[in-house]
């Protein structure tokens, strides 16, 4: 199963590919989407749905595995990565990727077996689980990753989505 770890955001959007295969991982790609600051921000959204719109049709996962926002403070921040967020949900839509949305809550206890680990203990696991000398980067690229692999571990357990 081939799985698009997406990471939202509107000035970087993390992306890391893995097939997950007989309880293996290997590592497909990973990197970000980069948006630049003072550009109008319709053409940051039309940025982020071309480039992940490309790597959907490069290596045409399975699954999108995304996560799902949580904020308590800058409302103009959480708009905007929302709008981004759902920039990456209609891509993925769009060429008939089913989606799968985790908290970053159940993204850590899946990849950490601990809800609360930080984001250190979560890159760390990362490396080892996809067998990488180094903790992949940007911050976001790694995130995404955990959100892939955080889809591999659930996935047993959705093998009834129909996806409507």
């Amino acid at each position: 199963m081939v799985i698009l770890g997406i990471d939202p955001g509107y000035a970087i959007v993390g992306c890391g590919i893995v097939n997950f295969n007989e309880n293996r991982f290997s590592l497909m790609g990973y990197g970000a989407v980069k948006t630049k600051a003072h550009t109008p921000f319709n053409c940051r959204l039309e940025k982020i749905y071309d480039d992940v719109s490309e790597l959907i049709k490069k290596f045409n996962p399975d699954a999108v595995s995304i996560e799902k926002l949580f904020f308590n403070s800058n409302q103009k921040t959480a708009i905007d990565v929302s709008q981004a967020r759902g920039i990456c949900i209609l891509a993925a839509q769009k060429n008939r990727v089913p989606i799968f949305e985790y908290t970053p809550l159940q993204v850590k206890q899946s990849v950490v077996g601990y809800g609360r680990a930080d984001k250190c203990q979560v890159q760390e696991m990362v490396k080892v689980l996809l067998c990488l000398e180094e903790t992949p980067k940007p911050d976001d690229a790694a995130d995404a990753l955990a959100l892939a692999i955080c889809h591999a571990h659930t996935s047993g357990s959705l093998l009834n989505y129909k996806g409507e």
